[in-house]
């Protein structure tokens, strides 16, 4: 059973992650970093989520990013510094995410929940302890980039990451590698199978070997679906990584709730659009894609 601030942990990251995940959809990430001279969408995202780290190599990305083929991320990395500099590439998204956001949200940009999710934001990355969290630090490390909504949109950032830091250690504390975590994903119908396996860069025969050593393990059934042993372990590593994200929400004590209450009609706003993808957690109506 999740504590109350548990539960508040996880709405955070269920509104938090459709706001923030803009700048993995939206046209004018890309278009800012083309501009740059990046090649593609990969590089972009590469890019763009390990600009924080500073330039750093294939292989703490790999590492920090967990579910991604090593020979994937190594197309990007470390090319991707060659063409532009870390620094530039943190402004080329915060100017990318202006123009997204201005778009998407429209008037409801200069409202007031943008203001007080921006404050709320900021004030729990500014009071919380992202020791072990190397991601997590690196996104709360940035400096304050003004706007209300760049400053929600950054803060979320670091939130997101320090819950991915989280839930990465708690894969590694149960013995769960990179691809075996996204099989298990697709097992429980969070995201599809064949996007899953090619979007992150595994081969079918990498994919099936995670899938036998699932399956010996007592996690899967013939049919690569979850064994109610294979159910339990996921729900507990799930609720692991809620509990590692719990103390950083809880720096803001009662006004956690205030913080999911302003995010909440603006991820509903964005969903609506149809742009973003992430997994529907909530039960909302958001188209699919």
């Amino acid at each position: 059973m999740r504590t109350q601030e548990e539960q508040v942990a996880r709405l955070v990251w269920q509104y938090g992650e459709p706001i923030h995940a803009v700048i993995f959809f939206a046209p004018e990430t890309l278009a800012a970093t083309q501009d740059l001279g990046l090649k593609g969408g990969w590089m972009s995202y590469f890019g763009c989520r390990a600009a924080p780290l500073g330039a750093v190599s294939a292989a703490v990305v790999t590492s920090i990013f967990y579910g991604f083929h090593p020979q994937m991320v190594e197309r990007s990395i470390p090319d991707v510094w060659a063409y532009a500099e870390p620094r530039r590439l943190i402004d080329a998204r915060l100017s990318a995410m202006d123009a997204a956001l201005c778009r998407l949200l429209g008037e409801a940009i200069d409202g007031p929940n943008v203001r007080r999710a921006a404050s709320l934001a900021m004030a729990a990355v500014g009071a919380a302890d992202f020791s072990g969290r190397p991601l997590g630090a690196a996104n709360a490390a940035l400096g304050d980039p003004g706007a209300p909504h760049l400053q929600l949109w950054q803060a979320l950032g670091a939130i997101r990451e320090h819950r991915g830091d989280g839930h990465v250690s708690c894969l590694v504390t149960n013995e769960v590698d990179p691809c075996e975590s996204l099989v298990m994903q697709a097992a429980t119908d969070r995201s599809d199978r064949e996007t899953l396996r090619t979007r992150r860069g595994w081969s079918e025969d990498e994919w099936c070997s995670a899938v036998v050593r699932l399956h010996e393990r007592g996690w899967l059934d013939d049919d690569e679906r979850p064994t109610p042993a294979g159910s339990e372990a996921r729900e507990a590593i799930e609720a692991a990584t809620d509990r590692l994200a719990a103390p950083l929400v809880a720096t803001l004590g009662d006004r956690a709730v205030e913080l999911v209450d302003a995010m909440r009609p603006l991820a509903e706003r964005i969903m609506a659009a149809g742009e973003v993808s992430v997994p529907n957690n909530m039960g909302l109506p958001w188209p699919s894609r």
